[in-house]
């Protein structure tokens, strides 16, 4: 049950959580990032820095994991290709990305990005919050859980 983060925007509290989580439910965790990330030192912990360019990244996911793997990311296209070979998806804030609402997120995504285009719509995602730290550890631990056993 290998966990799979997409490190580019990982915030850095749940790159820290993760670890964490590696190395106590001894379960590999790869981190992929087209830049260097710190991680600390542990036999479940790796990280691969890919070459810059778009989607590198979110390639090298999609090529490397499994069905029932756990893949982490903001990347609602990389999710929809991860939930399509198998993989349980959520983001950063701990909100699952499933067969179920993964084509209305897409949607949303795309109109969100044509309003931007058109200077119809300016500023971002909320702020990264000890909440969305909270159910991103809470969503995690329940997916070890359950998957602890595989």
């Amino acid at each position: 049950m290998p966990i799979w983060v997409d490190a580019d925007a990982c915030p850095v509290p749940i790159r820290e959580i993760l670890c964490r989580a590696a190395t106590r439910w001894q379960v590999d965790t790869t981190f992929i990032a087209n830049h260097v990330i710190t991680l600390p030192p542990s036999p479940y912990i790796k990280r691969r820095q890919v070459p810059q360019g778009f989607d590198v990244a979110d390639n090298e996911i999609v090529d490397q994991m499994h069905k029932g793997d756990l893949v982490i990311t903001q990347d609602i296209p990389l999710a929809a290709e991860a939930i399509e070979k198998g993989a349980d998806v959520f983001n950063p804030r701990g909100q699952a990305f499933t067969k179920e609402n993964i084509r209305q997120r897409l949607a949303m995504r795309n109109f969100m990005e044509e309003m931007r285009s058109a200077g119809q719509v300016t500023g971002g995602p909320a702020p990264f919050s000890q909440t969305d730290r909270k159910e991103f550890a809470d969503k995690l631990d329940r997916w070890l859980q359950k998957n602890q056993k595989r």
